[in-house]
């Protein structure tokens, strides 16, 4: 029986460093640091994001898949501009890229718009990388396992959902029939989608067709996503007329490692996707999850006009070192617990 640990002790103090740093970053932008709870009595209703049940007391929790709605009862609060480090579990989430249990970074900026804070996130993967490059003495130590690929300001690349689209698929996705979504994804994969949803076939072109290929350079932002994949995020116009979800989300070597919302205030709108969503879930035969009236109640006196975004950290520390496998970036991965 293996009982060591999954990445080496030279990795894990880069961690250590990895996780200094992020809060200085903060520290240095006045945004401060907060703790919530990790169990719940309530879910998050995605879709297609199952959380872990416990049981207490005789009734069913659940652990977080993100720490965001209770932060967000905190901007209701008044709390300002806030961020998080914490542990969150999703079920069924296991692989080279995936493990059940994952160290997430979150943070919350009053008064930003998304592209206020894509230059944000920005600012942290250069400056992250900048702080991985000046310790020389951790990359001669891990030099054999590890490739330090620069991150610098003129390799992270904005492109809408529409562009993406259009660069690697030749299609427009707020136009093209779903008929020709489902001749496109035929082309590139042989999966047989049983659905005549547009967005399970715009999802599965993005996973398939476009991922791969975005920040092979540097880091790629993905902006302005169709209107019905908006989740908590707010919806507007994108310049050519077409109804667009405020969000984005951030890859590196084909790999997404964080996703923000120009998040959405008002609580009446943001009831009516959950209901949604969890109409969806019964559809699918997914666990029934209890809608958080907590959050909903905290949207209701009024949140703060805000933009926020959830980035994943072993996945960052695997970018920023070039590494390949999440148990390498570890103490212990699921196979070692």
């Amino acid at each position: 029986m293996s009982w060591q640990s999954s990445a080496s002790i030279n990795m894990l103090k880069q961690r250590a460093r990895l996780l200094q740093d992020i809060r200085t970053f903060f520290q240095q932008r006045n945004v401060w640091e907060v703790e919530t709870p990790i169990l719940s009595r309530f879910a998050g209703t995605d879709v297609h994001l199952d959380p872990l049940e416990v049981g207490f007391s005789g009734s069913k929790h659940y652990l977080h898949t993100s720490p965001e709605f209770a932060m967000k009862r905190l901007l209701a609060t008044g709390s300002g501009s806030i961020f998080q480090i914490c542990k969150v579990f999703r079920d069924d989430e296991l692989g080279r890229q995936h493990n059940p249990e994952f160290t997430m970074l979150e943070w919350y900026r009053v008064g930003f718009d998304e592209r206020q804070l894509m230059d944000e996130v920005s600012a942290l993967l250069v400056y992250l990388q900048d702080r991985i490059a000046a310790n020389s003495e951790f990359s001669e130590a891990v030099s054999e396992e590890t490739s330090l690929d620069g991150i610098c300001a003129e390799n992270i690349e904005r492109l809408s959902y529409r562009d993406a689209f259009l660069r690697y698929l030749q299609l427009d996705p707020f136009h093209v029939s779903v008929s020709d979504l489902k001749e496109a994804a035929y082309k590139i994969t042989d999966i047989d989608l049983d659905s005549d949803n547009r967005d399970d076939w715009l999802h599965l072109l993005l996973a398939l067709g476009v991922e791969p290929k975005l920040g092979m350079s540097g880091a790629t932002f993905i902006y302005d996503y169709p209107a019905s994949q908006a989740a908590l995020a707010q919806k507007g116009e994108d310049e050519g007329g077409n109804v667009v979800a405020k969000r984005f989300e951030l890859y590196v070597k084909g790999v997404e490692l964080a996703n923000g919302y120009l998040e959405l205030t008002d609580a009446e709108e943001q009831r009516l996707r959950f209901e949604q969503d969890l109409c969806e879930r019964q559809a699918l035969k997914r666990k029934e999850l209890p809608m958080d009236e907590k959050f909903l109640s905290a949207l209701d006196a009024g949140m703060p006009a805000c933009a926020g975004v959830a980035l994943g950290i072993d996945r960052l520390l695997m970018a920023l070192l070039g590494t390949r496998d999440i148990k390498s970036v570890l103490s212990f991965s699921y196979d070692k617990v």
